[in-house]
């Protein structure tokens, strides 16, 4: 299981685990020389701003001011943001749990038409950005919303609207990472405990679910990570009464530029995101160890008897209640002016005419072709530093390679709005002196998607058996020749899979993005945000229309990432 991005299983069935991959000196040189440039880039680009912005806020006079943490968390309303920000994660996750599992069990021991499909459909709230999401169950649930002719009822500003905002977004991470799983236990172990006198139930809570565990754990913490530093959602949907620790970030340093509490909070949702990462760790290693899969082929079948048949259908209709149903509204809602349905919306988008003028110094339209070029640079540069860093930890080590593994997941969870801003304050001087450059964007959106490259990669680049490359050695290739007619015509899918979830999370990240993106050059997420941050039909409207754009753009990126995929369990 990956923390984020699917697992590719190698052409080669029949390929070893590595070896080692290289020991004694040698080898530590390869892989002091493979992380050169990722730890490189992520101390540029990403601890030196974090640090900066905290040590600004924890400064005065040229002292630390260590008191003040005390001070910040010691505020009502701080803890009121704590408190909230935590037991929303709690009851989002326990919530995705419930709506999920079921799901998982369906794609992991079911085989139906469409299945590959639904799979892909399920997953794309999960690479949408969150202002998408937001603007899709605002379409929904709020002012004008559908629930609201139909019925009169607005859950808008409501925590209901961001519990079922946050299940939608990770309903997919529950049933990729448990289902991929389940995919891959031999049922016949479970057979046998029922054969022995279990009942079904006994059997798998004797056999099942404590092989299932450690995936079920590590998909809860996935769900309660990402919800727990959740902005765009609970800034769209929450309204001012809801703040979590990264939307009272963005206030405390946006808003009111009071560095001192944002640094506070900052260093406070730094230690909740380790803490996280640090479980989940143990737990993938935990399952890593004790697990014995076979071919997901062998496991799926067509369901069987009424009660089965009746559970596939509750999941179909679960996807299209929860899923299709709140991006349709968000599709409709983009044709549906005030003189009828028809292209209104998109036409405006042409133009930074009366209804815009204000919010934008170009055409709002212009905002797709800025952020398919940064997200193309974005993944460019993921690819390299994620490329190289996958390649360093497939040879196993020691805490030295487990700490670094450990890095390239932060940005996944630590505030992207502080990153963001201390981009601003840091890279202003010669020789990084880049805050008028356009590359900031996709410097910060290939931060994200780093990650995704990393998992991706690295189960396949281990799964090739390290004799190939000595073989290749002994016989007078070079490293780099080497990795060429060795790895790269086994990875090449991963690379291809990885780029495409690298290209669709830079394409929609807006937390960092919202600080640096100039005026004149918006992204996507940026310019929605933007029009539903102004009062009017038009602007409504218009962001309803950014919005679909951006939905069909990730979602033919996934579609493609499902045709070139080499596995079928699914996993994450």
């Amino acid at each position: 299981m990956a923390v984020a991005g699917p697992e590719v299983e190698p052409e080669a069935k029949g390929a070893a685990r590595p070896a080692g991959g290289g020991s004694g000196r040698r080898g530590t040189a390869v892989r002091l020389g493979l992380m050169a440039v990722p730890v490189a880039f992520f101390t540029v680009f990403f601890a030196y701003p974090v640090t900066a912005i905290v040590g600004r806020g924890l400064k005065a006079g040229g002292d630390w001011q260590f008191g003040r943490i005390g001070e910040v968390l010691a505020r009502p309303d701080i803890l009121d943001v704590l408190w909230f920000t935590t037991w929303q994660a709690l009851a989002s996750t326990a919530f995705t749990l419930l709506i999920a599992l079921p799901g998982a069990y369906v794609f992991a021991r079911f085989d139906f038409p469409g299945k590959q499909v639904l799979r892909a459909v399920v997953t794309v709230p999960f690479v949408l950005p969150t202002v998408v999401v937001g603007t899709a169950f605002l379409a929904l649930l709020g002012r004008g919303g559908l629930l609201d002719e139909l019925w009169g009822i607005r859950l808008d500003t409501t925590v209901w609207a961001i519990l079922l905002a946050h299940v939608f977004f990770n309903y997919a991470v529950v049933v990729r990472t448990v289902g991929g799983l389940w995919s891959q236990l031999d049922p016949r172990q479970e057979e046998a405990a029922r054969v022995l006198g279990a009942g079904r139930f006994a059997a798998f809570r004797r056999v099942t679910l404590p092989a299932l565990t450690p995936a079920v754990v590590a998909a809860a913490l996935m769900v309660f990570l990402f919800t727990f530093t959740s902005f765009g959602v609970v800034q769209i949907l929450g309204g001012p009464a809801y703040s979590t620790l990264e939307v009272e970030i963005y206030r405390q340093t946006a808003q009111l530029l009071d560095l001192p509490t944002a640094a506070v909070l900052t260093l406070v949702q730094f230690a909740a995101v380790g803490a996280i990462l640090a479980v989940h760790a143990a737990t993938v290693r935990r399952r890593e160890r004790a697990l014995k899969l076979v071919d997901p082929a062998r496991t799926s079948r067509r369901p069987r008897g009424p009660g089965q048949w009746a559970l596939l259908g509750g999941v179909l209709l679960t996807a299209l209640l929860l899923i299709l149903l709140p991006l349709g509204v968000l599709v409709e809602r983009s044709f549906d002016g005030s003189g009828g349905y028809g292209f209104g919306y998109y036409r405006a988008l042409q133009s930074a005419g009366s209804g815009s003028s204000s919010t934008f110094l170009v055409p709002p339209l212009e905002a797709v072709g800025n952020s398919l070029r940064y997200a193309l640079v974005a993944t460019l540069i993921a690819l390299v530093v994620g490329g190289l860093a996958a390649a360093a930890l497939t040879r196993r080590a020691g805490r030295l390679v487990r700490g670094f593994d450990a890095l390239l997941m932060l940005p996944l969870g630590v505030s992207a709005v502080t990153v963001g801003f201390g981009f601003l304050i840091t890279l202003d001087q010669p020789p990084l002196d880049l805050r008028t450059s356009w590359i900031l964007v996709p410097l910060a959106q290939a931060l994200v998607g780093v990650p995704f490259v990393v998992r991706t990669m690295l189960p396949v680049l281990r799964a090739v058996d390290d004799r190939l490359r000595e073989a290749a050695a002994v016989l007078g290739a070079s490293p780099l020749r080497a990795w060429r007619e060795v790895d790269l015509p086994l990875v090449r899918r991963a690379v291809l899979v990885a780029a495409g979830f690298a290209f669709a999370v830079s394409l929609g990240e807006f937390g960092a993005t919202v600080f640096i993106a100039r005026p004149d050059n918006p992204t996507l997420p940026v310019a929605v945000a933007r029009l539903l941050g102004r009062s009017g039909e038009l602007n409504y409207g218009q962001a309803m229309a950014l919005s679909t754009i951006l939905m069909l753009v990730c979602a033919v990126s996934l579609l493609l990432l499902e045709r070139i995929r080499t596995d079928r369990s699914g996993e994450f």
